[in-house]
């Protein structure tokens, strides 16, 4: 193999958030008698989100904080009298329930055996672990890295230094970056020095002046870049 140990972002890399995110915002609007609540509010919401995420990226936020921010926000902008923290609290375990994996993980990591790989993922713990236990890929990582735990987030070298130091690790060519954001899973990689893969499968045009190592548009391209 070419590279010792392949990172791989979580979300919108290798399991699909767009549907999880839908079925999670559902059923929770639903248990808060917004039956109509997804087509409402989630253009909304998801205009907040990703304001509060970029801050996130930026250092400026905790991933404590954006949590229950991001209804606090949307809740006040449509004038509802709801609890931000709660209603994120019965989103984020509905969130962790909803499981699909995008199309090629599977098949990716078949056709890898041997092959060492970690997750490093900014996210809730108590979803994001969830998610890998319960799905096809439960057995394949050697560690998770998540942000919640290390109080860093990507592109933040130090995240990178908490994933090198769990796996053992101290030759950077040794190493891959895989995800779909190319401020956050990218940027992390280059700054840290490691190469990058950007997953890009909607052909988006790399507008950030950020200059990845490869680009693939499938998750099973990526098996000819690593062998």
């Amino acid at each position: 193999m070419k590279y010792d140990v392949i990172f791989f972002d979580m979300d919108d890399t290798l399991f699909d958030f767009g549907k999880s995110e839908q079925a999670a915002l559902q059923k929770t609007f639903e248990a808060f008698g917004l039956s109509n609540g997804l087509a409402d509010y989630r253009t909304s919401y998801r205009e907040i989100s990703k304001v509060l995420w970029g801050e996130l990226e930026q250092g400026k936020l905790s991933i404590t904080k954006l949590g229950s921010e991001r209804f606090r926000r949307l809740f006040e902008k449509h004038g509802l009298s709801m609890d931000g923290t709660a209603f994120n609290h019965a989103y984020l375990e509905n969130l962790s329930k909803e499981i699909y994996l995008m199309d090629g993980a599977d098949t990716l990591f078949d056709s890898l055996p041997g092959q060492r790989s970690a997750i490093i993922t900014n996210g809730f713990k108590h979803v994001q672990l969830p998610k890998i236990e319960n799905s096809p890929l439960q057995n394949t990582f050697e560690a998770v890295i998540i942000s919640e735990e290390t109080g860093f987030q990507k592109p933040d070298r130090r995240i990178f230094d908490d994933a090198f130091s769990k796996l053992g690790l101290t030759d950077k060519a040794s190493a891959l970056m895989v995800g779909d954001s190319l401020t956050s899973d990218m940027q992390g990689g280059i700054n840290y020095g490691i190469d990058t893969c950007w997953f890009n499968p909607d052909h988006k045009e790399n507008t950030a002046g950020i200059a990845p190592t490869y680009e693939i548009n499938h998750l099973t391209e990526l098996i000819p870049i690593v062998k």
